[in-house]
């Protein structure tokens, strides 16, 4: 993409997402994403009224006098942006791809979190991780994140959930907020989201199209299957096939919500062309009101 091509495309999402992130998210998004737990802040002397469950033991045997450890609540959140870049999301019916949509859900997520104070880190994967970009602060990191969002170009087509949040689970060791974002074409993999949710705070958002649920009628159409490259001719006049392909993403989807629901994930879904503001906001309340 050109220089000056990629700057205009920067330069719109950032006016929309920014603004988006600013009259919208940044409440929300700071009463649910505040700083969660207590990290170690130092040791001192023991006083009357301490708690003596906070005694530091070694301290105590080598000065031979009682001291207490001293927490403090950790404010700054890290959070991570797990976007898939496989072939499935160069996909879209209405208005935008998924892969737009993507984009422009995670450029918004970004600007909340620097809003809050917030590291943001981005990975992106296919069937393997493709670019890792460690967590920062500021706007100018943001900005670097949505111009690889527009117009980075993944190595490979397919689509490996699991590789990805391995990979989270083995380079981020503080405790993040992670969104994971996709069109979960791909078997998800319990083990893999259970671990990842265990060690970090798991929000899956699933971006699909309308036409991925209901195939119109319109004949003989040859398709294209993107993240294998194979080709086929689709019969869509078929009540059959039509029924089958509804029947197949009415299970897909029970699948998601069920597995989801089980490992404790929460999971919000958005549709090319549609607003997806009110399904994150709507999330972020149900969070809140569990907190």
């Amino acid at each position: 993409m050109e220089a000056q091509e990629l700057f205009k495309k920067v330069r719109k999402i950032e006016i929309k997402t920014r603004g988006l992130s600013r009259q919208i998210f940044s409440g929300e998004y700071h009463s649910v994403f505040k700083g969660r737990g207590m990290a170690f802040s130092e040791v001192r002397e023991y006083q009357f009224g301490d708690d003596i469950r906070s005694i530091d033991w070694n301290v105590t045997a080598r000065f031979h006098h009682p001291f207490v450890k001293i927490f403090e609540e950790e404010r700054e959140l890290t959070v991570i942006l797990l976007i898939d870049v496989s072939g499935s999301n160069l996909f879209g019916t209405n208005v935008q791809l998924k892969q737009e949509m993507i984009t422009e859900m995670a450029a918004t997520l970004s600007f909340s979190a620097i809003q809050n104070n917030d590291k943001v880190g981005v990975i992106f994967f296919s069937d393997k991780v493709e670019k890792f970009i460690p967590p920062k602060k500021g706007s100018s990191h943001i900005l670097r994140i949505i111009r690889e969002l527009i117009d980075f170009r993944a190595e490979s087509s397919g689509t490996d959930i699991a590789e990805a949040l391995r990979y989270l689970t083995n380079v981020i060791k503080k405790r993040a907020t992670a969104f994971l974002i996709s069109d979960f074409m791909d078997n998800l993999p319990e083990k893999a989201v259970q671990i990842a949710n265990h060690k970090h705070d798991l929000i899956a958002i699933r971006v699909t199209d309308r036409r991925e649920m209901t195939l119109p009628n319109v004949g003989m159409v040859r398709m294209l299957d993107a993240e294998t490259g194979k080709q086929m001719w689709v019969d869509t006049g078929s009540n059959a096939i039509r029924r089958q392909l509804s029947r197949w993403a009415q299970n897909k989807s029970r699948e998601l919500d069920v597995l989801f629901s089980r490992l404790g994930v929460d999971m919000v879904k958005v549709y090319t062309g549609e607003d997806y503001v009110k399904p994150l906001m709507n999330m972020f309340r149900k969070r809140e009101a569990r907190s």
